[in-house]
């Protein structure tokens, strides 16, 4: 057997860096303002604590970029560091001095706001720059130390004059990361990775006129104190909506109402989550969620950190305990992560049934806005489902709302079926069912208008969660149930009339997929009727919207119901004539598909000529 110590081999460091340390190297300019962060919060932290005999004032960070000479630098106003820190923290690949610093100061320093993990994000400026240069004096009364590396091993290190304390980072910009020089790429940059660190931050450009050095420097470009670092008592109703702007200025609707989430055990997370107004459209309306780190920007892609329901909503979330550089197969792994999804449900949840309690009827005039996230989140997350049946609303074609167990109550005299099911009435449109909404309504049935595009998906949930409930559509075949039964009706026609009537129906309608079927109904009912099978076309329903796919393609299938004691009907039967009758029971038909929607293209065109001709 054999053992020994793995040597890496130094030479190869700095090209896998260049290439391979992040998949985008814009990421340098985050990682460097980070350090500078880090230096000024380090020092804010050792005056503190008495620790640096130094005036901590108001420092700031500065970015400069100098095109002509092909620079871009980053000074900050920090701890600074003495000749032996910059070779312990900068020679020493990946050894991080934030690291460092919480362990020493673990029990004062843990609030700090302090960013850096892994010691390699000063190493991502040699991704963009040929040569690096590190000009830098301690807080300590030390020489300045001035670091030079050509992105080699081979560095130079000596001491060197500067009488400000801080660190002054040089970038020689390569000729194939010129970008970077550019004004507005570095706003651009700042706006999306350092729009709120904790140190202001200035950005400016260096030119040379008549021999003079100009350094234009423009005003803080970012928030040091965004208002999810604040506590939700110091906030007002139009501070979260300036935030809101603040955060998509290029958004001009207003947020229905937000949600501030502030928690410091068993994991650190603030944030605040804003419910916009929703459409039907389940994925643009994704990935609108900003995630940060010590107010870094990581991501706003936040799935697997925030339930995948959730990312509808737009908002902040910010959490030391989720690092800068993070996987998805990491993210569902941890488990810091798996606790904060579930913190941020039930807060979410808890905040909807205050806002639903507090106020039902401001709650009531918001749910056609917010409801595609209840209704997404009941079906796919069960700790929410739970929480949600307490404010979740199902509106009435009469226009009111009503929760889960007021429709139960409502319900229960009145629809039941054979076997004692609750049978629960709805409509996905309530223009093209009308006449069907209509014939309920006679009966006085209750009809809930469900009209998302994951509304087949969601009753089949609640039907397993609720197994003395079914849910149907008012033109299902199912509803026959209830609206045909009656047992005060009788039927007009004999026995052998009916199977005349329902043989000549069926020649008409050869080769269609519609299965015909008779019942006697009152007179006034419709003659002819086209109903679904319920489970049929709800399992295309599924399957049109990505859950089914597994079983293959569902056909389209329909019920013709003839009212055999309907006028039609009896006129049928005295008509001698095979075209003519053949003739009026396909007008009768397509007069039914009309009502359903289902007279399209070819069909509708020569109904709509017979019609004009018969006038």
């Amino acid at each position: 057997m054999t053992k020994g110590k793995i040597n890496v081999t130094v030479e190869n460091i700095f090209p896998l860096i260049k290439k391979f340390l992040y998949s985008d190297h814009e990421i340098f300019l985050r990682e460097l303002v980070s350090n500078a962060t880090d230096a000024t919060l380090k020092l804010k932290h050792l005056a503190s604590i008495g620790e640096a005999k130094v005036e901590y004032g108001e420092p700031l960070i500065e970015i400069v970029t100098d095109k002509d000479n092909k620079k871009l630098i980053v000074k900050d106003q920090g701890i600074g560091m003495t000749v032996e820190e910059v070779e312990k923290y900068i020679n020493q690949v990946a050894f991080s001095g934030a690291e460092e610093f919480l362990e020493k100061y673990k029990d004062s320093a843990k609030d700090t706001g302090i960013i850096g993990h892994f010691g390699l994000g000063f190493y991502s400026a040699f991704m963009v720059a040929d040569k690096v240069e590190i000009i830098t004096k301690s807080f300590k009364e030390e020489p300045a130390a001035h670091w030079t590396c050509d992105g080699s091993p081979e560095f130079t290190l000596t001491t060197t004059e500067k009488k400000e304390r801080g660190t002054e980072i040089i970038l020689h910009i390569s000729d194939d990361s010129l970008e970077f020089l550019e004004d507005f790429r570095i706003n651009q940059l700042l706006s999306k990775y350092n729009k709120f660190m904790p140190v202001p931050i200035k950005f400016g450009t260096k030119t040379e006129k008549d021999g003079e050095t100009e350094v234009i420097v423009d005003n803080i470009i970012n928030n040091p104190n965004p208002a999810w670092t604040k506590q939700p008592n110091d906030l007002t109703e139009d501070d979260y909506k300036n935030f809101y702007r603040e955060l998509y200025p290029m958004q001009f609707d207003e947020p229905l109402f937000n949600i501030h989430l502030n928690v410091d055990y068993p994991f650190n997370l603030t944030g605040i989550l804003y419910f916009p107004k929703l459409t039907s459209d389940l994925q643009i309306q994704k990935d609108r969620i900003q995630l940060y780190q010590n107010q870094v920007f990581v991501t706003d892609n936040v799935e697997g950190i925030v339930p995948e329901f959730l990312t509808m909503l737009k908002g902040v979330i910010d959490s030391p305990d989720i690092p800068l550089n993070v996987s998805r197969s990491y993210l569902q792994a941890d488990g810091n992560v798996k606790k904060i999804s579930n913190y941020i449900t039930r807060k979410v949840a808890d905040k909807l049934k205050s806002l639903f309690n507090e106020n039902r009827e401001d709650f009531e005039q918001k749910w056609n806005d917010i409801k595609i996230v209840i209704e997404y989140g009941m079906l796919t997350d069960e700790k929410f489902y739970e929480k949600a049946t307490a404010f979740a609303l199902f509106p009435t074609v009469d226009n009111t709302f009503l929760t889960l167990e007021e429709l139960k109550d409502k319900i229960k005299k009145n629809q039941t079926d054979k076997d004692g099911k609750l049978v629960v009435l709805y409509t996905s449109n309530k223009e093209t069912q009308h006449s069907y909404i209509a014939a309920a309504k006679e009966k006085d049935y209750e009809i809930l208008v469900l009209d998302s595009p994951i509304v087949a998906h969601l009753i089949q949930k609640m039907e397993m969660e609720n197994e003395n409930m079914s849910f149907v559509r008012v033109d299902s075949d199912a509803v026959e149930n209830l609206i045909k039964k009656d047992e005060n009706v009788i039927s007009i026609l004999s026995d052998k009339e009916i199977e005349v009537l329902k043989t000549s129906v069926e020649k008409t309608l050869e080769g269609n997929n519609y299965t015909v079927q008779t019942e006697a109904m009152d007179s006034k009912t419709a003659p002819f009727i086209i109903t679904q099978p319920e489970f049929m076309r709800r399992m295309k329903e599924m399957q049109e919207s990505g859950g089914s796919g597994m079983f293959g393609d569902f056909p389209d299938m329909y019920h013709l119901l003839v009212n055999t004691n309907s006028d039609l009907a009896s006129k049928i039967l005295t008509i001698d004539d095979v075209e003519q009758k053949s003739s009026l029971i396909k007008q009768a038909v397509d007069l039914a598909k009309l009502s359903q929607g289902l007279l399209k293209g070819e069909e509708l065109t020569e109904f709509v000529k017979r019609n004009f001709n018969n006038l």
